[in-house]
């Protein structure tokens, strides 16, 4: 599995954050998953209850993988055992994200999201307009 080595001199990354994974040198199997519910309110109300996320289906639901039918025939040839990079600068990682620095066989990576804006009703003289 492991036929070249990575070599980076110089790393940047600003922000880690929610389930993301900085991986430096080789991994076998890799797992990330972040699960969010993201409430937008016009009024700040904090009902004091939130945070279940059973009530939605979006969270349960299988992910609807397609299966792999064809025939995949490839050949590689590495002149050179190593990939070099100077130097990688990141603004943000988020998320259920990954940054890997050398070889991986099976990545698994799931970010699902709920979205649920709130706004205020129109006041009854608005409306009529």
């Amino acid at each position: 599995m492991f036929e070249r080595t990575s070599c980076v001199d110089r790393i940047n990354v600003e922000i880690f954050s929610f389930a993301s994974i900085f991986q430096l040198g080789d991994s076998c199997i890799v797992n990330g998953l972040s699960r969010a519910l993201a409430v937008q309110r016009e009024a700040e109300i904090d009902y004091g209850n939130e945070g279940d996320l059973s009530p939605y289906r979006v969270f349960s639901e299988p992910i609807p993988f397609q299966p792999i039918t064809e025939a995949v025939t490839f050949f590689t040839h590495n002149q050179s055992p190593k990939i070099k990079v100077n130097a990688i600068d990141i603004i943000g990682v988020s998320s259920s994200s990954l940054l890997h620095v050398g070889n991986s066989k099976h990545v698994s990576m799931e970010a699902r999201v709920k979205h649920i804006r709130q706004l205020l009703p129109l006041p009854r003289s608005e409306e009529a307009e």
